[in-house]
């Protein structure tokens, strides 16, 4: 790994590689203590890993392209029809991995939109190929755009407390500020039951250099609160999953409360997202996916709960409505949680995942 600094490549920057005709994946369960890549020869499998939580955040968006392109590799020598079968029962794999995180599904419409045309496999290959490394294009540069709008709202200076792990935009974020010539601190929750937080959040932001305190999840409210000895947090600022058309933001478990805090003190809430989700007009229609009670039982593979106990309960996501938000910030800017439908008015550059095919583009 690289010395930390405001020039740092982070590791996680580059998780998913398409290499020898396999995806390899950097597995973050075990990051940072081992640097191990699972390795996926087919979508099905790169669909496994999604699910079995060796990515997350903006990595099952790049594992996905990168399954895509994998299975454009594979059908080379199929008709036609063949070919395009096995390509959408690839995205359906990978669209239902997970199925609260969107990534994968914008990944899938976009390669399954630039091959509708293609009259020969030799040509489908081809647009699927380019379709996957312009996705992962757009991607970046939409990234970096939110991070822009982001740190435009945030004085220099600022404290702070994040949530769970941003990924592309929390790097995209601390470039941005970089540029801009601010500086911020940054308050990390530990993130039960995989630790992103403490794992992920906090050793990229020290890759950076930037300054890092952890709390445990259950200090959120004390750390907003007037008068903490930790010092006054000045916005918190997260990811989201989804963001519904009514301005409902659906992020890791334990946003929910962080928000409710937040707006008790008076601290500003900005929750990150490219695009809302046109397909969830409301909070309630966006599926929360529940996972293995199981997990909660254990950290980092060892069991922390009594051996007695049997029962738990694993949302892994929760949904803040709207009147806990101060902004949605996009790549488009930012917005009043109940003006979020204006996106889609914003400007007219297109679909979601467009731009120029970059054959040397990394994940």
């Amino acid at each position: 790994m690289n010395a930390p600094g405001r020039d740092a490549t982070p590791a996680l920057e580059h998780s998913v590689r398409l290499v020898n005709g396999a995806v390899e994946i950097l597995d973050r369960r075990a990051f940072p203590a081992e640097l191990t890549w699972v390795r996926a020869t087919s979508a099905a499998e790169v669909a496994d890993a999604i699910r079995d939580m060796v990515t997350q955040s903006s990595g099952p968006l790049f594992a996905a392209f990168a399954g895509l392109e994998l299975t454009a590799q594979q059908v080379r020598g199929l008709p036609l029809d063949d070919a395009r079968a096995t390509l959408i029962a690839a995205a359906g794999a990978l669209t239902t991995a997970r199925p609260t995180n969107n990534h994968p599904r914008d990944a899938a419409r976009h390669v399954l939109g630039a091959i509708a045309g293609a009259t020969t496999t030799d040509e489908l290959v081809e647009l699927a190929t380019s379709a996957a490394h312009t996705g992962v294009a757009a991607y970046n540069a939409r990234s970096r755009a939110l991070g822009e709008h982001t740190v435009a709202l945030l004085p220099d200076g600022a404290r702070i407390l994040t949530h769970c792990w941003m990924d592309s935009y929390l790097i995209a974020m601390v470039r941005a500020a970089h540029d801009a010539g601010k500086s911020f601190e940054w308050v990390t929750t530990e993130t039960r039951p995989y630790l992103q937080g403490a794992r992920l959040t906090s050793h990229t932001l020290r890759e950076f250099g930037e300054k890092v305190t952890l709390i445990t999840d259950s200090m959120g409210a004390a750390a907003l609160s007037p008068g903490s000895s930790l010092g006054a947090i000045d916005a918190l600022v997260t990811a989201a999953d989804v963001v519904s058309l009514d301005g409902s933001v659906v992020n890791k478990v334990g946003t929910l409360g962080l928000a409710v805090a937040a707006a008790a003190f008076e601290v500003p809430f900005y929750a990150l997202v490219l695009k809302p989700d046109a397909d969830a007009p409301t909070g309630s229609d966006v599926v929360i996916e529940q996972r293995d009670p199981g997990e909660v039982f254990h950290a980092l593979g060892h069991r922390t709960a009594s051996n007695l106990v049997t029962d738990g309960w694993y949302p892994a996501f929760d949904v803040t409505p709207a009147r806990f938000v101060t902004r949605i910030v996009t790549d488009r800017g930012a917005f009043a949680p109940d003006s979020v439908v204006d996106y889609f008015a914003a400007d007219d550059s297109g679909p979601v995942l467009s731009a120029s095919a970059d054959a040397s583009v990394t994940r």
